[in-house]
Order: C-alpha cells, then structure tokens, then sequence
C-alpha cells in the first residue's frame, strides 16, 4: 500500500534522520515498523513567521518495495539513417527539439553558432579578465544557451505548455540530481550544468544525430513560401525540409535578417531595469528572521517581490541566492549584466534583477520609426548607454541603492562579485524616466516590505535588459511560421519561453509539429 500525505516539520525536527519515518507513522496512525520507506515528493520552507516549517509532500509505503526506477523512459534510438530536422541554435529549445526527433524517429541536425561548454569557457574569461566579447561565444550564445552559465534555475509557471516532470526527469537522466524532482524552486548549479549539457550533446551524437558548433547561420534561402536552403557564414548552403529556429532572445542578427526578408515579426512586452546585490546575510537575515549566520539546514535565502508603480509592474527577476553578477553582453560596445549562482549558492552575496515593465505598443513612440524592431532597439541604446557610463569596457555602472533613490552620486561603492568590476554613475538620471522613476519609488516600496532590504550596503547595476525577446516571431496553430510553412519558431527567440524548462517544453512541442507529413 502506499499512501501520500503533507507533512510539517520545524527546523529542529529536520535535524534528524528518521523524522519523515516517525512523522508518517503519527499521521497515519500505524507502527513505523510497518512503512518500508518514505519518497520525498515534494519539499519546501514556509519561513513566513519566526517558527520555519518545512513542508513536505510524501509517499508512504507500507508493507510494500519502493520502486529503483523512474516512471519515464526515454526511447532513443538509431536514427543516424532517418529523416532530417534542421535545429538552428543548441540552448534548452534546441536541445529538447533534438532529443525529441530521437525519440520520434528523426536526425536532428543541429547548427550552433557558438562553442561547446568547455570552450566557452575561455572566452567568458575574456569577457571577465580582459574585456573583450565573443560575438558567437559568451554567456548568452553557445553549447547550452543562456542557462548554462547562468545559473540553471528551473523553477517554471508554464505548467499547462506540456509535462513538466518529464523535462525534470530528463535533466536527471543525464546526470542532474534528484533533488530538482523535489525542491519547490530546482536549481541545478553553474557548476554543475555543463556536465548535464554535455551528456546530452553526447546521447544525441550517440544515436546518430549531428551538431555542427562554430557554425552560424546568416541567410535563407526561401522559396514558394518555403526554406528551401539554409546559408552559413562561410558560405555554405544546406538544403533543409523543416526548420526549428531556437537561436535565443538575444540572436538580434536573426530577427535582422528575417525583417530585411520581409518576413513577418511583431514588436513584444518585455521589461528592462538594473541588477540589485545585497550581501547574502542581510536577505538571510530578513527572510529567516535570524541575526548572525543562518542555520546550516536552511538554504540562502532567496526573494520574488512585485508592485504596481504607475500602471507598470516592476518587479524582481532571476534572483539569485548566494550567487554572482556575470557581463553577458553579446557584442562589443554595450554592457549588459545578468546573474547566477553556483549549486551550494554559497557566496557571500544575493542579486537579482528588477526590472520595470515596458508595453510595446505605448511607451515606444519614439522608436517608432524602428517599427516591429523597436524595442529591440530601445534596449541596444539603454546597453550602449551602460558602455559609455562604465568608461567603455565591460565595468558597469553602478550606484548605491540608496544614493540612487534619493538621486545622489555614490562617492564609493560597495564589495561586489561582479568580476570585471563597477564604476560609480549617476543611474538616477541616466536611465530613461520610464524606468528610472519607477525603479526609485519600487526600491522603496520593496524596502517597507522587506525590512532592511532597502539599504546603503546593497548596490544596483546597470542593465538588466536581457529579461526577455522583445521581438516575437509569429506562428500558427501547428506552430508553423504563418508565411513560411517549414520554419517554427520556437523557444525564447520565438517568443514563447521564460526559462530553461518552459524553452524545452516548447523545444519538444516544436519537434512534434516539425515532424508532421515529413
């Protein structure tokens, strides 16, 4: 028999070993001598009164074996004589719409414009030691995509897009630890992730499909509505039948280059603003309600905060606990920042974004004459912006978060983790009054929330603009480009993901489609 049932448990029940056991027995009303194991199904901290609970959600079985394998499997097989599927772009889109091809029979063939993880490696340390950026090869493009040095958090609301636990399960298989199965906010760790990606790069070559780095793809070759080529930067053309297009939010050439075809895009919300950091203690301290170190039981502690501030939400995005500021600007001449955290997230300082809120069609008519590019190309003047104000190399602007609400310049800046380091900037006039003013009056509503929050130890960095595509590439109920029946846009790039796990939903739905009549 089993049985699932919620549990709480205080911090100082946690401490032991045995107390799920003893906890499913009471609730139950049966000997513990009859519950044959406890499987943790879901785990999480209510730390919203000074008495933490952990809220558990488990599968009791009594008299009865727990099971040693997953419910999932994932049937890959031999495809190396298939029909092809061209995947342009290898992030989390491209690389679930790879292994879904496998599973249903097809060749991906994918084409990246970036490196594998391991070389990456080398040129995000020039963008931290020596300034320079990798137009192909960066934070933001390569083996992986985005995530992959960029925390790795899996947390998702896209729950009705597809089967979320089969993408967890999926990320396991390939060497991620069960506990994503279980924690209530998964994260896997920039430590961690390249492992992960590099085995599934591995599952794919194994069974017969293709992934072709370095190779970037800078025209289409359409004709009767339809991709009959694909052209990469040294020439080459490769004929191709479907199309699955996950090159990522930031690939502007792509969205430049489907708009010099007069291919259909539209212009899209999206929501710029700064990167906060607060040495770790101080969100611990706040979220925790503890003075001194946290308890080692409890993990640093993390944020989500949202306000209305004139009819525009701003509001706190990717915030990492225990984590670092990283450059992820992908072309020279702008400063862009983003975060991430190791797996422990266990260094001395919390970021996040916050980020206001920008409508498209109202808060851009100076843009206009860009038309559906046009918030593509308010956020390159806010990162050119950040270049400027940082002396012209990958140093951020940057302020404390007090001297940026009450409009002063900071004569010094805190510590920070941000490696190729900060410069102080006056954020409070240089930023556009759409964010800025909103940004000032959210810190100080954020701060009568979280008390403590809003302090001269915390600084702000500047941009945060990569929160999402400000572009979407349109598609039809069969996912297909409404003009060119063989392209599907797909992923963040399209328009239609948020994160890791909402991309590789959509990665999956977009294989599913692509192979249709093929």
């Amino acid at each position: 028999m089993v049985k699932e049932i919620q549990l709480r448990i205080s911090l100082k029940d946690e401490e032991r070993s045995d107390i799920l056991i003893i906890k499913s027995a009471y609730a139950l009303d049966i000997d513990k001598e009859a519950i044959t194991g406890v499987k943790v199904l879901r785990k999480s901290i209510d730390a919203r009164k000074p008495k933490i609970i952990f809220n558990y959600k488990v599968a009791v079985y009594i008299r009865e074996t727990l099971p040693k394998t997953s419910e999932y499997q994932f049937d890959y097989k031999d495809i190396s004589k298939a029909k092809p599927i061209h995947i342009i772009g290898f992030g989390p889109a491209g690389m679930y719409a790879a292994l879904r091809c496998i599973e249903l029979g097809y060749r991906p063939i994918v084409l990246e414009r970036g490196k594998n993880v391991q070389d990456r490696r080398r040129d995000l340390k020039a963008i931290n030691q020596d300034h320079f950026v990798n137009e192909d090869s960066n934070y933001c493009f390569g083996e992986g995509g985005a995530g992959t040095y960029s925390d790795g958090k899996l947390y998702t609301r896209s729950l009705k897009r597809g089967d979320v636990r089969r993408i967890f399960e999926n990320l396991v298989f390939h060497g991620a630890t069960d506990q994503i199965l279980v924690d209530a906010h998964p994260h896997i760790g920039t430590n961690k992730l390249p492992k992960v990606v590099q085995n599934i790069r591995e599952t794919i070559l194994n069974y017969g499909g293709e992934i072709h780095f370095e190779t970037r793809v800078t025209d289409f070759i359409i004709k009767a509505n339809k991709i009959q080529a694909i052209q990469l930067q040294n020439g080459e053309e490769i004929a191709v039948n479907r199309v699955i297009l996950a090159t990522g939010h930031s690939a502007r050439d792509i969205f430049y280059l489907l708009h010099k075809k007069k291919i259909a895009l539209e212009a899209k919300s999206f929501a710029m603003g700064v990167r906060v950091e607060h040495p770790q203690h101080i969100i611990d301290s706040i979220q925790y309600h503890c003075s001194g170190e946290r308890n080692k039981l409890l993990p640093a502690a993390s944020y989500s905060l949202v306000n209305q501030i004139n009819n525009r939400g701003v509001y706190s995005f990717c915030m990492c606990p225990g984590g670092f500021i990283v450059p992820a600007a992908t072309a020279n001449g702008e400063v862009v920042v983003n975060g991430m955290s190791p797996s422990k997230r266990n260094n001395l300082y919390a970021n996040s974004g916050i980020v206001v809120e920008i409508n498209a069609d109202a808060d851009l008519h100076k843009y206009e004459k860009f038309g559906v590019l046009k918030g593509l190309e308010y956020q390159k003047n806010l990162e050119k912006l950040a270049f400027t104000a940082g002396g012209r190399s990958q140093i951020a602007p940057a302020q404390k978060l007090t001297d940026f609400v009450e409009g002063k310049l900071s004569d010094d800046l805190n510590p920070t983790s941000y490696q190729p380091g900060l410069k102080s900037a006056p954020l409070h006039s240089l930023l556009p009054k759409l964010i800025g003013s909103r940004l000032r009056k959210g810190f100080q509503a954020f701060g009568q929330k979280m008390k403590g929050y809003y302090t001269a130890e915390a600084n702000i960095v500047g941009v945060e603009s990569r929160t999402s595509s400000p572009v979407c590439i349109p598609r039809n109920e069969h996912l297909q480009h409404p003009e060119v029946s063989n392209l599907f846009p797909c992923g963040e790039g399209g328009g239609y993901a948020g994160g890791i796990i909402s991309a590789a939903m959509d990665g999956e739905r977009c294989a599913e489609a692509a192979i249709v009549n093929l």
